[in-house]
């Protein structure tokens, strides 16, 4: 048994099951399960407008009709080999994002475990929580983690990657996949590459953070450095003991946030106290680039990937990640071309977008916003998204289309005391019982069957139908019928904010 091996062993008594006793892994030697870790915890900005802190770039459709986060989650679909893919893979996002994410994975088809991170602490203490329910039971599993907002257009090139790191993982070390760089670019990180391994891998000789423009250039003509895709596989008893070592204290929290978290419905619910406590760190700074040096506790490999990958970083990336026309264009929705080279157009909201004489452009159109940048420009979009949160601008933080756990809100039209929503609730959904200290509310069912209580009422509304709620009184929509129900809500009072919500019994866990 080599070093690595011996302290995955040694190292693998910990909690791994939500609520369980903590014991030492029952497994050791060959581990032959593999576990996706899908890490969905991300609110990147640098797709504003169509990605906002509400509704990030995982949970859009930005290069196919599914979104990044479904895309990741039939990844692993057919994987060949000798290895036992778990059918459940789990998926760790935040509180603000879990419905979305739960919708999108069930509408995918596929059963997930779904953890619920009570506060942001970046990617390290997530896929910690990962390994220690890979390991429930003092069972042992290979973790493939991956991003939920990347792409990646050839899967069974993939496949027999992770297949490759699968079996340096079994033998105790920390793989990654490598993207050979096409390109000097200062938008990722590099791996500096060891000795070549006999299965096309090499030995891991350092991680190193972004570069400038020069130094890129250096990485690639050197051919010895290649883009950190942020894809790993490890056994989970393995990382936990890696962490252990290197960053105790992350260790202990989410190791007790497990243990003492329980189940809610369809989320697994680590304790916010104890995750509290962990610092804040990514995979990278906490354990890989201790990987190649003295204090490093175990092997590191890095697997080239050749599977047209792409980070979808910025608009730039999503636009190379995409089927050009001969001039060079991508359109999305209704767009239209005139003498345009090299141009990415999108229409969201319906409108057409129309690009004449356009060259090296980005146009985004939404319901609320639209962007137009040079191509050569879009890593400033992140400062732009910064200055419109520090204006108090809706638009930094959510779509005019809002999605809740019970369908979603359009809102049509505002001004001084009045808004106007579209509002519409799926089949068996129901919002919380709630009342408003600062607003009147008027319904009309335009298409459903409304469950309306209001105050000691509760009484049906059909097609054409319509009710009032005065200010201050308890009320509940629902929707008992079998097709959406959509309603139009004419709100009026002194006051319009969503924070304007009393509540007092709701299905979905929300305060």
């Amino acid at each position: 048994m080599t070093r690595s091996e011996t302290q995955a062993t040694d190292q693998a008594g910990y909690e791994s099951g939500v609520g369980a006793e903590a014991g030492p892994a029952k497994v050791a030697g060959p581990c032959r399960s593999l576990v996706p870790v899908i890490l969905a915890g991300g609110s990147g900005t640098r797709l504003w407008p169509m990605s906002r802190e509400q509704f990030p770039k995982q949970l859009i459709g930005v290069v196919g009709p599914d979104s990044l986060l479904q895309a990741t989650v039939a990844r692993m679909k057919g994987f060949s080999g000798d290895w036992n893919v778990a059918a459940e893979p789990i998926i760790v996002c935040g509180e603000e994002h879990r419905f979305t994410t739960e919708e999108q994975v069930r509408a995918s088809g596929v059963a997930a475990r779904i953890v619920v991170e009570p506060a942001r602490r970046d990617t390290a203490p997530a896929l910690t929580l990962a390994a220690a329910l890979a390991c429930a039971d003092g069972e042992d599993a290979i973790i493939v983690a991956m991003p939920a907002d990347h792409s990646i257009a050839d899967i069974p090139a993939l496949h027999r990657a992770i297949d490759i790191a699968a079996k340096h993982a079994q033998a105790g070390s920390i793989a990654t996949l490598g993207i050979p760089p096409t390109r000097p670019d200062t938008g990722f990180g590099y791996i500096r590459l060891g000795g070549a391994l006999n299965d096309g891998a090499h030995q891991i000789d350092r991680f190193v953070e972004k570069p400038a423009a020069e130094l890129a250039a250096q990485y690639v003509a050197a051919g010895t450095y290649w883009w950190n895709s942020g894809i790993f596989v490890v056994r989970a008893s393995v990382w936990l003991a890696a962490l252990e070592k290197l960053q105790p204290e992350m260790h202990a929290a989410c190791v007790a946030a497990v243990k003492e978290g329980h189940i809610d419905g369809a989320y697994l619910r680590p304790d916010a106290a104890a995750f509290g406590r962990t610092p804040s760190d990514s995979i990278d700074y906490a354990v890989m680039e201790h990987v190649g040096t003295p204090s490093a506790p175990c092997a590191g490999v890095v697997v080239p990937l050749v599977a047209g990958w792409s980070d979808l970083g910025s608009w730039d990336a999503v636009w190379d990640a995409m089927e050009k026309d001969e001039s060079g264009n991508v359109a999305s929705g209704r767009v239209v071309f005139e003498g345009a080279t090299s141009s990415y157009a999108r229409s969201e909201g319906g409108r057409l977008v129309a690009c004449v004489g356009t060259t090296n452009i980005i146009v985004v159109e939404t319901d609320d916003a639209v962007l137009v940048c040079d191509r050569s420009r879009v890593q400033d979009i992140k400062g732009l998204v910064s200055r419109i949160r520090e204006e108090h601008a809706p638009e930094a933080e959510a779509h005019r289309k809002v999605r809740r756990p019970w369908g979603f809100y359009d809102s049509i039209d505002h001004g001084d005391r009045f808004q106007v929503k579209r509002i519409v609730v799926s089949p068996g959904a129901r919002l919380s019982l709630q009342m408003h200290h600062h607003r009147a509310e008027h319904w009309t069912v335009v298409c459903g069957t409304a469950l309306v209580t209001r105050g000691e009422e509760q009484f049906l509304l059909s097609e054409n139908e319509s009710t009032y709620i005065p200010l201050g009184v308890t009320h509940r929509l629902e929707n008992p019928g079998k097709v959406p129900l959509e309603i139009i809500e004419v709100q009026s009072g002194s006051y319009l904010g969503e924070d304007d919500i009393v509540r007092f019994d709701d299905t979905y866990g929300r305060s």
